[in-house]
């Protein structure tokens, strides 16, 4: 039997196996893809997410890998540009958002975890059920690979298998949608060394849509946002409406709009927000996009999944170095600790699309709220707001028994 099976190598999966397995507990994380190679959409890496790297010695090695260091979060509206968030006025080391391709991120870290003793990073991996106990807990998974089916019994099962987690839909534990009410299509321009130097995560607002653009190593990331369901009006209009409004909206990558020839070169995102009401059973817990789909809008489900798993982490130690089944009242404390965090984050996003779709429907033009533009031109606001996203509401902190190799 080993301590823990993690199902999913998303970015909470991850850590939180380096995090077990530094502590000494064996560990087995079962991803289904063969590799990390896949475009992901989620690149940024805040400030809390590297100190903690640094804490563990790693902050160093990854930062020498290629990323791009973004400084600003913005919001551009007809006549006027709205700095949010400075994140170079934190008092930190890290002040700055890395954006690094997420591939590369999960890469990193699958290393670190593999070369831990009694630790495994298993690709190729399907969960296909759960292993149950005579007294109804999990007590472990049965995967796929391609040498057939095993059993694999564990202490505890952690599902970090995303927003359409399998393991979630096993055990059967419903989330519940919280009301998004738009999608983004995603595609890649590509930069010019005369590009603004200092664009890095910046919204562009217009009528009926806004744009999202996310600076990196390969180029340039554009989000365009949709009404909910309405991907197949827009494949029926074409691209053409598509580079019209980027290029209205963005004049300076309007010498490249026309790259964008089909929808072949786009990936629909549907949005979503949703919360399962109870993260764990008897011998099964889940964390981050398994747990609660967070919006991509503000660019923090990395974080929160990353939150989660040194919350888990802290609680899980202790428990899993005794080595029996984990008890219920250690699985529910990690989402007592880690669902006010949610709640809130999840709350503002709520807010947020209820605003757009109001915009919307009244035939107004998209924009963040008017007071915004006053509030961030006091002294200390954009430190505030940075301060605020770089970090979340109530991050956890690493506790010794959890930061110290055994």
């Amino acid at each position: 039997m080993t301590g823990c099976v993690i199902a999913g190598g998303g970015p909470g999966g991850m850590v939180l196996a380096l995090l077990l397995g530094r502590a000494g507990i064996p560990v087995t994380l079962l991803e289904k893809h063969r590799d990390f190679d896949r475009d992901f959409r989620g690149d940024s890496l805040h400030p809390y997410t590297l100190e903690l790297l640094d804490e563990l010695g790693l902050a160093e090695p990854l930062l020498a890998l290629p990323h791009h260091r973004a400084r600003y979060f913005r919001f551009h509206v007809p006549g006027a540009t709205i700095t949010a968030a400075d994140y170079g006025k934190l008092s930190s080391p890290f002040n700055y958002v890395a954006l690094m391709p997420q591939a590369r991120f999960l890469g990193f870290l699958a290393e670190q975890v593999a070369a831990l003793p009694g630790c495994r990073v298993l690709t190729g991996c399907t969960v296909t059920d759960l292993l149950i106990a005579e007294d109804g807990a999990v007590s472990g998974v049965r995967y796929r690979d391609d040498t057939g089916h095993h059993d694999l019994p564990a202490a505890l099962v952690v599902g970090s298998d995303g927003r359409f987690s399998r393991l979630r839909k096993i055990a059967g534990m419903q989330a519940r949608s919280l009301g998004a009410t738009t999608d983004l299509l995603w595609f890649r321009l590509p930069q010019h060394d005369t590009d603004p130097p200092d664009a890095d995560v910046d919204l562009f607002f217009g009528r009926d849509h806004y744009v999202g653009l996310l600076t990196g190593t390969a180029g340039w990331q554009v989000g365009y946002t949709l009404p909910k369901g309405g991907y197949p009006a827009a494949r029926d209009a074409g691209v053409e409406p598509i580079r019209r409004f980027v290029a209205e909206q963005v004049p300076w990558l309007a010498d490249r709009v026309h790259l964008l020839e089909d929808f072949s070169q786009t990936t629909l995102l549907s949005v979503d927000i949703s919360r399962v009401e109870r993260w764990w059973r008897p011998g099964l817990l889940l964390i981050g996009d398994a747990a609660h789909v967070i919006s991509p809008v503000g660019g923090n489900g990395i974080l929160m999944a990353v939150q989660d798993a040194v919350a888990a982490a802290n609680h899980l130690v202790p428990a899993l170095r005794a080595g029996s089944a984990v008890p219920g009242e250690v699985l529910a404390a990690v989402q007592a600790e880690r669902e006010p965090s949610i709640e809130r984050v999840q709350a503002q996003q709520v807010r947020t699309e209820q605003r757009v779709a109001r915009s919307r429907a009244r035939g107004k033009p998209i924009s963040p709220p008017a007071l915004l533009r006053y509030v961030t031109a006091l002294p200390g606001v954009r430190r505030v707001l940075a301060s605020s996203n770089a970090y979340g509401p109530r991050p956890p902190k690493l506790l010794p028994h959890t930061s110290a190799a055994r």
